[in-house]
């Protein structure tokens, strides 16, 4: 199998470039109205798989993308998230979706770490952003929990999203290097 990016680890997890066989969860995870909600809503297979095309192609045209989460204990899927910036998005984000039997267990926190890191260390970003809706009470407690802070409340999202309002948290690279070197 060719091998799109690195393969990341964490004390639970396994971030890697996500292959076909991820898709059957990806789709699963997208057809879910609990998981899809703050994703664009929940999309049928074919929307989904296209998606999924876009997140894995954007590690051949970019060098980067989401990452699939594997948990290691059960060599599950469990989300998506990393490294994305598409053509027209409002900055380098690392952004995070997880299953939702795996939710509220510290894995979007653990994952964006590990996605930070690389980020910031390997691709030489100098800031990060989340887009996150302004309702999304579990992403806004990650994104705090990793240090970033409220940047611009109130940002349209881009074509094809338009319509749709984020808030805007991020930090520097700087701020995220004096955070983990003071832990």
């Amino acid at each position: 199998m060719l091998s799109l990016g690195p393969v990341l680890q964490t004390d639970r997890l396994l971030l890697r470039p996500p292959t076909a066989e991820d898709f059957p969860a990806y789709a699963e995870f997208m057809g879910s109205e609990a998981t899809a909600q703050f994703l664009g809503g929940a999309q049928p297979p074919s929307v989904a798989w296209r998606q999924w095309a876009a997140i894995t192609g954007a590690w051949v045209l970019n060098g980067f993308s989401m990452f699939s989460f594997i948990e290691k204990a059960t060599n599950r899927w469990i989300g998506r998230g990393g490294p994305w910036m598409p053509e027209g998005w409002p900055g380098t984000e690392v952004g995070w979706g997880i299953v939702a039997d795996a939710q509220g267990k510290g894995y979007a926190k653990e994952a964006s770490t590990a996605a930070l890191d690389w980020a910031f260390d390997e691709l030489g970003w100098s800031e990060v952003i989340h887009c996150i809706a302004p309702d999304n009470a579990a992403s806004i407690g990650v994104a705090r929990a990793l240090g970033s802070t409220l940047r611009r409340a109130g940002f349209e999202a881009p074509a094809p999203m338009s319509g749709v309002v984020w808030d805007l948290y991020g930090q520097s690279r700087e701020e995220w290097r004096a955070r983990r070197a003071s832990r």
